[in-house]
């Protein structure tokens, strides 16, 4: 049987919404929706694709730092505010994920805040 640990962020809005920010089961790690702050200076870029940018770099340090990397991705969902927000995000998504290549989705829908235009999830295999 494999141990299940939890990951915070160290953020209150965690343990208020009743979530990880990553759950590690065995191989697998599951890592929540993740927006694209910058969490060092807590701002939010402009454009779709740095946004992007800083969602893979706050995703990737918690792979990291549970012993995972962005290429051990299996499956990515994209959430994005906006369809006509496509042209300027495939570049960034693409700088990040054309070597890996996970199975993928992309919805559109509302996001929490008015400043998110995207929100990316994903799960990672390490076996």
């Amino acid at each position: 049987m494999s141990t299940r640990k939890l990951v915070s962020s160290g953020s209150d809005f965690e343990k208020v919404m009743g979530y990880s920010r990553a759950v590690v089961q065995g191989d697998w790690c599951f890592v929540s929706g993740t927006t694209g702050y910058d969490y060092a200076t807590m701002t939010m870029p402009e454009s779709v694709a740095d946004q992007a940018r800083n969602c893979f770099k706050t995703i990737s340090a918690v792979l990291e730092d549970e012993g995972f990397s962005l290429s051990d991705a299996v499956r990515v969902q994209y959430t994005i505010i906006d369809a006509a927000l496509l042209d300027d995000l495939v570049p960034a998504l693409g700088e990040f994920m054309s070597d890996i290549r996970p199975a993928a989705t992309m919805v559109v829908a509302d996001l929490i805040k008015p400043e998110m235009k995207i929100e990316i999830e994903i799960t990672a295999f390490r076996g």
